[in-house]
């Protein structure tokens, strides 16, 4: 390891401010620049209208949808587009309203209850290392929270199934949660400090598991006071309209025999291919994160490593067999929230201001500049002559006032840069690959960028 003890330091000098002052004034249209920008925003004074001429609203391969979903103030986009992938089966197979929705409220209930016991386990397992270690304060710093993986609401549905949101339906909190979970991670902190101490007492297996027990019976009523109480459909009636306005009655559902007659999916088929291509990643590998998940037990996060091209065209192998595709994005940069535009030509920073703010995607990953913060459905694309992809159809959760009707457009170029994770059924990737997929995963640290959550 080098020694940078003798490297001389570099304070800025008021002489070398002068010098930038003069660099700017004779800057190309600083002043005009300048006006654009105090007046408008960054963003709105860099707008580029050639990302809108490009992204025309047509696409060779596209899924049949129906009105998008609203995870209003809340961080549940992994969850919306997991269920959004699910409701599109349920309107193919029973011909179902394109404004029939999966209970959103019901899952996110569960995850929450799950995590706490999740963060519980990784409480005891850490006990013998101190505050300050990095596991330790990582933990700590966000017991639970809204985000996950495609992995984990698959976790959640295997343990307790799915029902209609017209049975379970969205509450204030479950709509707008920061103020649940601030209550909900100051609860969580205060039982980690009991965890903790007795977990350090050795030998007492019995007390720390009653003590567990004790927390989440406390953490089910909070969750029932706010979020509903899901024995209240441990069994239910599901009734509605056909689109050609039949009329239907199930009676006598179970979370679970709703899942197998209304989605009737084998959620092991259907695996996490990421696109991270830094060194410590080879290709062709699994990987899963430390201390991720939600339930004790539970299916693992994993992910299978690929090269971006075979990325793309397990989403579009997927697409052309008529499914949409769960995917994660970093849904920060170069995005136009309002037409709905996802393009490396949105926003002409560089040009404006004489800066190069460019990054490869391994420098973006390594340097801290990019993760995934969002997930979203594809739900189309559109391909040239050779099969390559030029633009895709996204299915967003933010209402329909986003974008087109809720729906956005993403070139590929965009999707190549920011783009981190497809689910696809494994049928879809080559042998080679879906053996790969079986790998035991490489423990990746828990503040991996892979292990983010959407």
């Amino acid at each position: 390891m080098s020694d940078n003890s003798t490297i001389s330091q570099n304070p800025i000098s008021f002489d070398q401010i002068d010098s930038f002052a003069k660099g700017t004034s004779v800057f190309p249209a600083a002043k005009a620049i300048r006006r654009a920008v105090t007046q408008n925003g960054i963003e709105k004074a860099t707008n580029d209208n050639q990302a809108a001429v490009e992204a025309q609203n047509v696409f060779s391969v596209e899924v049949k949808t129906g009105q998008v979903s609203d995870q209003k103030s809340s961080g549940r986009c992994w969850m919306f587009a997991a269920l959004n992938t699910m409701r599109h089966r349920t309107s193919d197979l029973f011909n179902i309203s394109d404004k029939f929705q999966l209970s959103q409220s019901y899952t996110f209930f569960w995850d929450k209850l799950e995590k706490a016991n999740y963060f519980y386990n990784n409480v005891v397992k850490t006990a013998d290392l101190p505050l300050d270690d990095r596991k330790v304060a990582y933990l700590l710093q966000t017991p639970q929270q809204d985000g996950g993986q495609w992995d984990m609401i698959c976790a959640i549905i295997e343990k307790y199934g799915l029902v209609p949101q017209s049975v379970f339906p969205e509450t204030y909190d479950t709509s707008h949660s920061f103020a649940f979970n601030r209550v909900f991670n100051r609860k969580l902190r205060r039982d980690a400090v009991e965890l903790r101490e007795l977990a350090q007492q050795k030998d007492n297996q019995a007390e720390l598991s009653e003590k567990i027990k004790e927390f989440n019976s406390d953490n089910y009523r909070l969750l029932s006071l706010s979020f509903g109480d899901p024995a209240s459909v441990a069994q239910f009636d599901f009734e509605y309209r056909d689109q050609d306005n039949n009329y239907h009655l199930e009676k006598n559902l179970t979370p679970k025999s709703f899942f197998a007659k209304f989605i009737d999916q084998d959620l092991e088929d259907y695996v996490s291919i990421i696109n991270a291509p830094t060194d410590d990643k080879p290709y062709g590998k699994t990987y899963t994160i430390e201390n991720l998940g939600n339930v004790v037990g539970g299916r693992q996060v994993k992910h299978l490593n690929l090269k971006l091209d075979q990325f793309k065209q397990a989403a579009i192998n997927q697409l052309k067999d008529g499914q949409s595709v769960w995917f994660g994005v970093d849904m920060g940069p170069q995005v136009d929230r309002q037409t709905g535009i996802m393009s490396l030509k949105n926003f002409a920073v560089s040009d404006t201001f004489g800066i190069d703010i460019d990054l490869t995607k391994a420098q973006q990953l390594d340097y801290g500049d990019s993760m995934m913060t969002h997930a979203m459905v594809l739900t189309g694309v559109d391909l040239d002559e050779q099969g390559k992809p030029l633009r895709w159809k996204v299915e967003n959760s933010w209402g329909d006032k986003a974008g087109k009707k809720g729906y956005f457009i993403m070139s590929d170029d965009w999707m190549s840069l920011y783009a981190y994770q497809v689910v696809v059924n494994k049928k879809y990737l080559s042998e080679d690959l879906q053996k790969a997929q079986t790998q035991v995963p490489k423990v990746l640290d828990p503040w991996d960028p892979m292990g983010a959550l959407a």
